[in-house]
Formats: structure tokens, C-alpha cells, sequence
């Protein structure tokens, strides 16, 4: 039942709000009020990142990106913003484009970025770190104004919608170094765990990285095989014990994800010059280190 009630505020409306009002003792009426979805891509090829290597050398960068409608009553009027979160903690957000008709294949260089921030002055306030967000503004025919990002740059959405994987609707562009560390890693982990268990000493495990893009990666067990380690034998919990995303931003790994007994696990590495990572793992039932290499 929580998965099609997730899927129906997904695909069908955004429900922004209801009333109830009693009519001759007791009978009530719902009122639904209609929202809208966007969905936003990047363009297929072009840059999932602001390369600040590229940057730093001198070179002006384009991204491109489509905007649509995903689901919902179709707004009056549709606005592109955009959200610049630096790493030092201020956000500055911004209108892109006004008025604008959906779907749209828009695009924009670093000094577009630059102009459309009145707190960016030039290519040295792009540090890295920093997060470019992008989405949009819905004004519907009522008047009712519905952005999806706040003023801070967070998501002015559930996050049944912030993490639905059948529509995304901000696009993020971390400020970043190219990153290509797909592929299947050999995971050897040295760690303890809670409740008694034995510890581990170099723990060999494989581990599937899949790349999304813009320094995104897909862990098909984000525990390094660290839980199938020390818990397999005795409790039983063996294999992968969650999926879940790192990132790299210039060889820095970093990530977060529920594992499979309600608990969260904690990523943090570094890429080493050699290609392996160096990586500890951390959580409320275990604490391991861990080498990957590539396979």
C-alpha cells in the first residue's frame, strides 16, 4: 500500500494541500488541490560536471539540460531557476529564464553562470565543492506558485519525489575533476563488528561500481563485503548488505546508505595514484578499513 500511495504522488499529482468541511451534520467534501511534476535531464554527451581543471586553465564550459513536464495540471506559466550551494555554506539562487515553454533543451557557459549570480564575480569564486542545482518554478492557473528548490538550495519537496527514480526533478553539477572509476573491485576488509562477532583480517569481497555520472557511483554493496564478513556466519546476513552512491570529487570518495538492518553506513576514501582506494567504513554494527582494487 506506502508503494502505490509513493508511485500515485509521483506519477499522477503533486498534492499540495486539502480542506474538509462538514455539511448538515457530518457529511464532508475533500478538496484536492492540482500540482505539477518537472522532470529535468541532462543532455545526453554533454558535461555531468563543471570540470575545474577545464576551469582553472582558462577554458569557458557549456552544460546543457532538458526541462519537462512530468505529470500534473499544466501551469500557467513555468520559470528555469537555479541554485548555487557553495561548499563554505552560503547558497544563492537565481531565475534562468522566465516564462518559458516545456519541454526546453536549454543551455548555459560558465560566464552565464557567472552573470546570472550577482555573488559570483569570475571563474575564482567556482570552488570546488560547490553545487550547481537546476529545476524549475510552476505558477498554475489558480495563482498557487510552486518551486521546487528553496531559497538555501534544498529541495522544497517530500523525499518521495527528492528520491524517486522515475523522475528527477533538480539536476545537480558539482563543482569537480573528471572521474572514471567504474568497474569491479576486489574489496579486501580488515574490521570489527558488534554483538560478539569475530573480527575480520583482509576479507576478500567483489563489489560492482556503476557510474552515473558527474562523479556519481552506484555501490552494489556499500559495505566493501565488510557485513558479509562478520555477520554471514553467525547471524545469517550475508551478501550485499545495501546498494547505494558515492562520489568522487578529485579523488576524494564520500557517501551514506541505509544498510539492511536499519541502521546507516558511513563511506569515506581517497583514489589512490595507483588506482585502488583506500576507504573506511563505519556504522552502528561494524568499523572496517578497506583496499579496492580494480579488477
Amino acid at each position: 500500500m506506502r508503494t502505490i500511495k509513493n508511485v500515485l504522488l509521483i506519477i499522477v499529482i503533486t498534492i499540495i494541500g486539502f480542506s474538509c468541511e462538514n455539511k448538515d451534520g457530518g457529511d464532508s467534501a475533500l478538496v484536492l488541490e492540482a500540482g505539477a511534476v518537472p522532470n529535468m535531464t541532462k543532455a545526453p554527451g554533454s558535461d555531468g560536471i563543471i570540470d575545474l581543471v577545464r576551469l582553472n586553465s582558462g577554458e569557458v564550459l557549456t552544460i546543457a539540460f532538458n526541462a519537462d513536464l512530468a505529470q500534473g495540471e499544466t501551469p500557467a506559466s513555468v520559470d528555469i531557476i537555479a541554485a548555487y550551494v557553495s561548499l563554505a555554506g552560503p547558497a544563492y539562487t537565481t531565475t534562468l529564464a522566465s516564462n518559458v515553454s516545456l519541454p526546453l533543451d536549454y543551455s548555459l557557459t560558465t560566464n552565464d553562470i557567472i552573470a546570472a549570480f550577482s555573488e559570483l564575480n569570475s571563474a575564482d569564486d567556482i570552488k570546488l565543492g560547490d553545487i550547481l542545482r537546476i529545476s524549475t518554478r510552476f505558477t498554475m492557473p489558480d495563482g498557487r506558485v510552486l518551486s521546487i528548490l528553496n531559497n538555501d538550495g534544498t529541495d522544497n519537496t517530500g523525499t518521495t519525489l527528492s528520491n524517486s527514480k522515475l523522475v528527477t526533478i533538480v539536476i545537480n553539477y558539482p563543482v569537480s575533476c573528471p572521474s572514471d572509476i567504474g568497474g569491479t573491485y576486489l574489496v579486501s576488509s580488515t574490521g570489527t563488528g558488534c554483538c560478539g562477532v569475530a573480527p575480520i583480517s583482509n576479507y576478500e569481497y567483489t563489489v560492482t561500481v556503476t557510474d552515473n555520472g558527474g562523479g556519481s557511483y552506484s555501490l552494489s554493496d556499500f559495505s566493501g563485503g565488510a557485513y558479509d564478513g562478520l555477520f554471514c556466519g553467525p547471524f545469517g546476513i550475508c551478501g550485499d548488505a545495501s546498494t547505494g552512491n558515492i562520489t568522487d570529487v578529485c579523488g576524494t570518495l564520500n557517501g551514506s546508505a541505509p544498510d539492511c538492518c536499519g541502521d546507516n553506513i558511513a563511506f569515506s576514501g581517497t583514489v589512490n595514484d595507483d588506482g585502488t582506494w583506500s576507504v573506511e567504513v563505519t556504522s552502528g554494527f561494524i568499523a572496517a578499513t578497506s583496499v579496492w582494487t580494480k579488477q
